[in-house]
């Protein structure tokens, strides 16, 4: 059957089928590093004062911010208001005592830059002790590694409430599926609201700084050995302020279970 008529059965023009994605100019792999630098200090820096900042316009650096999946914290009109198709649900933790491990897990998805390209890492953390459950990498935002590394945390056992943010991941039927299945309560952040999951954003501030910046990794190769290294560091052996210099290990019950690749 030729190509032609394959594209027909499946109604899709044949320049879909010879398309090639052109991968990022180096020039947008550095203005998204600085973004995602800037998004760090200064997370109320809108696209205008990104723009300003980077020397660029902001059409550009709306563009560039999209792709990063970052947008300024601020107040917005109708925080109520559901997204079309998705499923919403309330933010459930809010005056709540968290007093035990498993009793809330939060999960988030942050963009890794790297020197020829970027990923997209998501991770799933018990909120009481701090203890990164299960992480996934991605070069695509698509729901599939959440739903992965969802199911991997499930190895230590179930939360309570599984808290994340309004993301088009999080709000898939393939990822809400699994907790309705084990009857978990899902809690969402309010639009716009990212504080309302700080810890996991204190781990993207923790790992950014203390290794994706400097050891500025060449490919996806050397940037998973590393972060599983981190983990394994963060869980084990890096003493937390917030938790009286305990580490997370000496909070949470039970051993990791992902396989953890050569020292």
């Amino acid at each position: 059957m030729t190509i032609e008529r394959q594209c027909q059965l499946l109604g899709l023009p044949r320049s879909t089928y010879y398309y090639q994605p052109r991968p990022e100019s180096a020039e947008n792999l550095r203005l998204m590093r600085r973004l995602d630098e800037l998004y760090l200090e200064c997370p109320f820096f809108g696209s205008r004062r990104m723009a300003a900042t980077l020397g660029v316009n902001r059409k550009r650096a709306q563009r560039l911010m999209g792709i990063l999946g970052i947008e300024a914290l601020y107040p917005k009109p109708n925080l109520s208001r559901p997204a079309g198709g998705h499923e919403i649900y309330p933010y459930l933790l809010r005056g709540l005592s968290i007093e035990r491990p498993n009793q809330v897990w939060s999960t988030d998805i942050t963009y890794l830059p790297m020197r020829g390209g970027f990923l997209y890492l998501v991770a799933v953390m018990d909120w009481f002790s701090r203890f990164v459950l299960s992480w996934e990498l991605s070069n695509t935002m698509e729901t599939g590694f959440c739903v992965t590394a969802l199911e991997a945390a499930f190895h230590f056992g179930q939360p309570e409430i599984c808290n994340s943010d309004q993301g088009s991941q999080f709000t898939a039927a393939d990822f809400l599926a699994p907790l309705k299945k084990r009857g978990i309560a899902i809690s969402m952040d309010g639009r716009g609201r990212a504080l309302d999951n700080v810890f996991i954003e204190r781990l993207w501030r923790s790992l950014k700084y203390e290794l994706i910046y400097p050891g500025d990794f060449a490919s996806g190769a050397d940037l998973y050995p590393a972060l599983d290294r981190y983990f394994h560091f963060y869980n084990y052996r890096r003493p937390h302020q917030a938790l009286n210099y305990c580490m997370p290990a000496d909070l949470y019950p039970r051993e990791a279970h992902r396989k953890r690749v050569s020292l």
